[in-house]
């Protein structure tokens, strides 16, 4: 079942999404050559503790640190550890929870160490293209699919491959929710979108194809054929005026 949040419970998740924004401004600011993974993990919880919320990662089915951290040819829940430091050329994807007030914010997005290669500014450009196309779509009276089929569409044009194994999800006071929401798939098909629906939209985009596998650590996902992957998430109200952006 799909819950509806208030217009005070939604209140409450921009809170929790915003301290989750200004943690990924932060992280945009220490991202550099030779920076351990770890020193981000600790920089971006002693940042979301300070702003009276809790690092909603932290535990969560057993992971061990308060972010993730993937890079390069890694999709998703990369963990971080101090003896991993970033090198110029690679891609960081950064994905960060928070709970504020029994509420849940999660939002990612991919930095470039450095210089980094062209195709890697155009895989990083494609996938926030392609969250802001999928936004486009979260408007009461479209469909689930309204969402999945523009990110697909958006992806695919570029000639890239949207990831298939893992998905966007609701969102509230549990961090994963109803519905489920693909990154491919056909328009008009679906649930019908209704003001009160708060999602999580991340398009997981790799520059090759679209097969992923979890690494031995039990956590981090990787494209299966070492192509680069970028990922890009925000938290969305769904309203009778429009999407309402609550990480941004």
């Amino acid at each position: 079942m799909i819950e509806l949040k208030t217009d005070s419970e939604i209140e409450k998740m921009r809170s929790a999404a915003q301290i989750v924004a200004r943690t990924l401004d932060l992280m945009e600011e220490k991202i550099e050559p030779g920076i351990s993974t770890e020193e981000l993990n600790e920089i971006a919880d002693r940042y979301i503790r300070s702003q009276g919320a809790e690092p909603a990662f932290l535990g969560y089915q057993g992971f061990p640190k308060s972010i993730c951290v993937s890079i390069d040819e890694e999709v998703v829940h990369g963990i971080p550890v101090k003896t991993r430091k970033l090198k110029a050329g690679q891609i960081v994807s950064v994905d960060v929870g928070t709970l504020v007030d029994g509420f849940n914010g999660d939002a990612a997005r991919t930095f470039a160490v450095a210089e980094v290669s062209d195709e890697a500014r155009r895989l990083m450009e494609v996938t926030r293209k392609a969250l802001e196309n999928g936004i486009s779509q979260a408007r009461v009276g479209n469909r689930l699919g309204d969402i999945s089929h523009a990110v697909q569409k958006t992806v695919e044009d570029a000639g890239f491959s949207v990831v298939r194994d893992l998905v966007g999800h609701g969102i509230g006071r549990r961090m994963h929710e109803e519905p489920q929401i693909p990154n491919y798939g056909d328009p008009g098909t679906g649930v019908q979108l209704k003001a009160g629906m708060v999602f999580a939209i991340e398009p997981m985009v790799n520059t090759g194809g679209y097969k992923v596998k979890t690494r031995p650590d039990k956590w981090t996902i990787a494209t299966e054929d070492g192509s680069l992957s970028a990922h890009f998430e925000h938290d969305v109200a769904i309203t009778e005026n429009g999407p309402d952006i609550l990480s941004s």
